[in-house]
């Protein structure tokens, strides 16, 4: 077979070889040891967790180093493409404060070398300059094997219990003539472009990964497809030349993709490229019924990002959170260092963890709920508004019309001025639920009421006797003096001593106006709530109180 002739019949259109490319896309002038990442999501409208937790990888190796990280679309399966998928991406991207250097949608440095375009439909004369080339070499050969005719090959290897694929016996167009190739051609038989892999059943390869280890795999058999009909490439032969012309050092991937790494290593070696180092992510986890398993994007709505921002997390929480599971030394450092940026954090991938990586929202809350409870009321307040516009627009006329009477809000709230700070606060959604019964227009309690005596009587004789102008001490004095009168205990130190003695405390008293005028058992003081609401505010919901007791 004459390669160098089969290579024109098969590109004649394609007139520069790898050595433009690899001029046009030199070393990068970077410090030693400074790494390059990526994160290559698909445009398919869903970026999840697990997709986070890689890219935070990625750009703590790559900015803690001197690096550079960077985006790039892989996108060469187009009927997978959702329209708005990409700016969703990179809107997730910039919401967990996630920074990439190049990539898509980003400009080019002034003065520096682009290594786009960065979606890879773009750079399919790239692709196809390299598979030439390999034609060259007699490496790769076209297929035009239809899709009944792979499915044809595969019922009989499943028949006969064989490995699945186009290898060996099965690969039918590997050892076509020029003439039989040249025929089907000029009849317009649509082809692709597959690698003559060299692999041989039994052997195995050994590489190092940056998480896990040495691991030993199934050396590559399969021709893969390399370049598809529509001369766009498949994921694998893309990512090995982008990877490569882009200078990526490392790539920080999600450990499903461990079965391709012989693949990926062989078309490195064709290719004669310096490969890239692998550091596969360990899956994310939780526990259900006492057992783990692996997050789903059917069962479990945690997985999607834009469930944490749906809820209000803030972006920052749910950073540090990942960093948690990301490296094991990561909690220790940030507890003692608290206020120091967490890009301090010198963030390495020996610490990554190798097996399933348990997800506990109950700790994300947490951290959530601890980082609030630290800010600036000025800060939840313009973050809490800032959520409200996106995703409770109509409320926001309601919680925002008065900013003095929503700051009394928040420093009540938030324990602002107290010598311990309240973790009431952990999303923007329990924040909105929180609130509400401090607004008359959404007012709508579902009373909390427990079964205590004189419920009735006791909140008319609170309405009766309340005064706007009361302190804090007067106010709860006249409570005491309530509690005294319906048989109620003003002293917790006598009900203690004869509980049976009384119809209950001053306590529980004070409870049945705060469920009368919140419809909840627990909230902050109840005397600053008061104050807030307004006089006019507090009658009008004994009444309705008053009402609900009395049907």
């Amino acid at each position: 077979m004459d390669f160098e002739k089969l290579a024109e019949l098969l590109f004649p259109d394609i007139k520069n070889t790898p050595d433009h490319y690899e001029n046009l896309y030199p070393a990068r002038e970077l410090p030693d040891k400074a790494e390059v990442t990526r994160i290559g999501p698909s445009p398919t409208g869903f970026i999840h967790l697990g997709n986070l937790y890689s890219a935070m990888a990625g750009e703590r190796l790559a900015h803690r180093s001197g690096g550079v990280f960077y985006l790039r679309i892989e996108d060469t399966d187009n009927k997978r493409k959702v329209e708005g998928a990409v700016e969703s991406v990179i809107s997730s991207l910039d919401y967990f404060n996630i920074k990439f250097d190049e990539g898509a949608e980003v400009d080019r440095q002034a003065g520096k070398t682009s290594y786009g375009p960065f979606y890879q439909r773009q750079r399919a004369e790239i692709y196809q300059t390299f598979v030439k080339d390999l034609v060259k070499k007699g490496l790769a050969y076209p297929c035009f094997c239809s899709e009944d005719d792979i499915n044809a090959i595969r019922e009989v290897q499943t028949e006969q219990k064989l490995d699945i694929g186009y290898y060996g016996k099965w690969a039918k167009c590997r050892d076509l003539t020029f003439e039989e190739i040249e025929s089907r051609i000029k009849n317009g038989d649509p082809y692709s472009m597959r690698l003559r892999s060299a692999g041989q059943p039994g052997n195995t390869i050994k590489f190092k990964d940056e998480i896990m280890g040495e691991i030993t795999l199934p050396e590559n058999i399969m021709d893969v497809v390399i370049l598809k009909s529509d001369g766009i490439p498949t994921y694998h032969f893309a990512h090995a030349v982008d990877d490569h012309l882009m200078r990526t050092t490392t790539v920080i991937r999600g450990c499903e993709w461990l079965p391709s790494v012989p693949t990926h290593v062989e078309l490195f070696n064709v290719l004669g490229f310096r490969r890239p180092k692998y550091a596969h992510t360990a899956q994310l986890m939780k526990i259900e019924d006492g057992k783990k398993r692996k997050l789903s994007k059917r069962k479990d709505p945690e997985l999607s990002l834009g469930y944490y921002r749906e809820l209000g997390y803030h972006p920052e929480a749910v950073r540090v959170y990942l960093l948690t599971i990301l490296n094991s030394n990561f909690e220790e450092w940030y507890q003692k260092n608290q206020g120091v940026p967490i890009e301090e954090f010198k963030f390495s991938l020996n610490k990554m963890g190798v097996s399933g990586i348990l997800f506990d929202l109950l700790k994300l809350d947490d951290i959530s709920g601890t980082l609030i409870s630290n800010m600036e009321r000025e800060e939840v307040y313009d973050y809490f508004y800032k959520w409200m516009n996106e995703y409770k627009p109509e409320s926001v006329p309601v919680y925002f019309a008065d900013p003095e009477k929503m700051g009394k809000i928040m420093d009540l709230c938030m324990g602002i001025g107290q010598k311990r700070r309240r973790k009431d606060f952990i999303n923007c959604i329990q924040m909105y639920d929180f609130l509400s019964y401090f607004f008359d227009e959404i007012f709508a309690p579902v009373y909390e009421f427990e079964k205590y005596e004189d419920m009735t009587a006791i909140i008319e004789e609170f309405k009766n006797t309340y005064d706007y102008n009361d302190d804090a001490s007067t106010w709860f004095s006249k409570l005491k003096l309530i509690a005294d009168k319906f048989g109620y205990a003003s002293d917790m130190k006598a009900y203690k001593q004869d509980p049976e003695g009384y119809k209950g405390n001053v306590s529980h008293v004070a409870e049945i106006i705060r469920v009368a005028l919140t419809g909840k058992k627990n909230t902050p003081d109840l005397w600053t709530i008061m104050q807030i609401l307004g006089n006019d505010s507090c009658m009008t919901r004994l009444d309705k109180a008053l009402s609900y007791l009395g049907k």
